[in-house]
């Protein structure tokens, strides 16, 4: 008996078989409770604030994190301050290492394009994985286990991580989003990492 296509039936009972899906799963089949879609769907809205927020403030300098004149369309570099200043620990060096131009456009079209996936609920995978680097790194550049910080294990760096998989795994982007329209795009059915 082929395990893929029984599910557990009493002893002497014939096999009942698994009927394939008729189109891509959709959060629907892995998230079975509507108050729970709404709340992931609630999740990714607003982590998708977390990374269009410092987009617009650094492109625009909106005076909050990033007064105008730090702007990078006023021609400053977003991510200069931070890796010149911000950064502690052993990994230091390496961080500040890496501030120029190549970082700046990195940095930037990452916060866009994990903020706009997560907005539109499409390419959550990759969203995941990219938006999850660059808060590992953010992580790592503040280096958490030094005397004195908040807390060596688990910050918000960690938290957005964390996030960004339930979001992933689960399909957010299918309520109020676009994931199920982008899940039956050709493409996507035949690379299903950009689901």
């Amino acid at each position: 008996m082929s395990t893929s296509t029984a599910r557990t039936a009493p002893p002497g009972a014939s096999p009942v078989p698994r009927r394939a899906p008729a189109g891509p799963v959709t959060q629907h089949d892995v998230v079975t409770r509507a108050p729970a879609r709404v709340a992931l769907a609630l999740a990714r809205v607003g982590t998708a604030v977390v990374f269009l927020w410092p987009f617009a403030d650094k492109l625009l300098g909106l005076g909050y994190a990033t007064p105008r004149e730090r702007a990078w369309l006023a021609g400053a570099a977003p991510t200069q301050g931070y890796l010149e200043h911000g950064v502690r620990g052993p990994l230091a060096g390496a961080f500040t290492a890496t501030s120029g131009p190549v970082t700046d456009w990195l940095f930037m079209l990452g916060l866009l394009g994990v903020g706009l996936a997560l907005l539109l609920g499409v390419g959550l995978r990759a969203a995941a994985v990219s938006g999850g680097l660059l808060f590992v790194l953010l992580w790592l550049s503040q280096w958490p286990f030094s005397p004195g910080s908040n807390n060596p294990v688990v910050d918000q760096h960690v938290l957005v991580v964390l996030v960004l998989a339930v979001l992933a795994t689960t399909l957010a982007g299918d309520t109020w989003g676009l994931g199920r329209r982008w899940a039956a795009l050709p493409a996507v059915r035949r690379a299903p990492w950009l689901r």
